[in-house]
């Protein structure tokens, strides 16, 4: 039967913030990569994952066509399905569509509400819902089961490395995110709240407030892995990266930075035991 699917995306999480981590189940499934997103915010670069690609290198000297056909065909090795290609995703470039196609069921779980299942991010899954909970990873998880005659892509995307942090007290800061908040408890337009940018010590406590949280999703990882056949492949990465004060930029989206687009990517197959 070909492999469970796992695909882990911790939004908004750095690189330096995944390697100043302590994460040794996820070190457990494989080398941590330094890869570069295809976007700045949630929504698109979901949509690529979406289409099958993960997030790249940068290759010199090469014709970038190319390399997104290679990117198409490491889903044989992956899943173990050997009839795939760049082809086989033209002309939905779905990787769910894909899926469905190849005989598995398709599950999405998501924090985000710019991913909830009213989107188009939902086409093609069997089981799509944006949790109720913002820092819910601990709830996919024991929701999580798998089947002994059909194969499972889980698509995860956790909100707990995004802004704020799992902080109670936290600042609450103008965004998409706090647009939507504000909506979900019946107020329109922008906080009147006067948005001060952050001092110095202020930048220091998120972005170590964002390891701790790192290290709270790899606790979870081990009870994930646990509990996953042996036959389940893991993607665990990050949409985008995030700002803390650098060069005068915090946060994501219309920032042009690396710290914004790079990020922590690992993939393997579960660990025996």
């Amino acid at each position: 039967m070909p492999n469970n699917l796992i695909i882990v995306i911790m939004d908004s999480c750095r690189y330096d913030s995944f390697t100043a981590a302590a994460t040794p189940n996820i070190d457990s499934i494989g080398a941590v990569d330094r890869r570069f997103s295809y976007a700045s915010w949630t929504s698109p670069s979901h949509y690529v994952f979406l289409m099958g690609l993960m997030p790249h290198a940068s290759p010199q000297h090469v014709f970038a066509s190319e390399v997104y056909k290679t990117e198409f065909v490491k889903w044989v090795d992956r899943l173990g399905v050997s009839d795939l290609s760049f082809k086989t995703f033209i002309p939905h470039l779905s990787l769910p569509k894909v899926l469905k196609d190849a005989g598995y069921r398709t599950v999405g779980r998501v924090s985000m509400p710019v991913l909830n299942q009213y989107t188009t991010m939902s086409t093609h899954f069997d089981d799509y819902k944006l949790m109720s909970n913002h820092n819910d990873f601990s709830g996919m998880v024991d929701e999580i089961e798998f089947r002994d005659d059909e194969p499972t892509l889980y698509f995860l995307n956790l909100g707990e490395t995004h802004y704020p942090y799992m902080l109670k007290d936290a600042p609450i800061i103008s965004g998409v995110h706090g647009v939507f908040k504000r909506l979900d408890e019946g107020e329109s337009g922008m906080s009147d709240q006067a948005t001060e940018f952050f001092k110095a010590d202020q930048m220091d406590m998120l972005r170590n407030q964002q390891i701790r949280c790192v290290e709270h999703i790899d606790g979870l990882m081990g009870k994930l892995i646990e509990k996953s056949p042996e036959n389940t492949y893991f993607i665990v990465t990050a949409d985008h990266g995030e700002l803390f004060g650098e060069d005068g930029y915090f946060g994501h989206g219309p920032v042009m930075h690396e710290k914004c687009f790079e990020v922590p990517y690992v993939e393997g197959i579960r660990p025996p035991g």
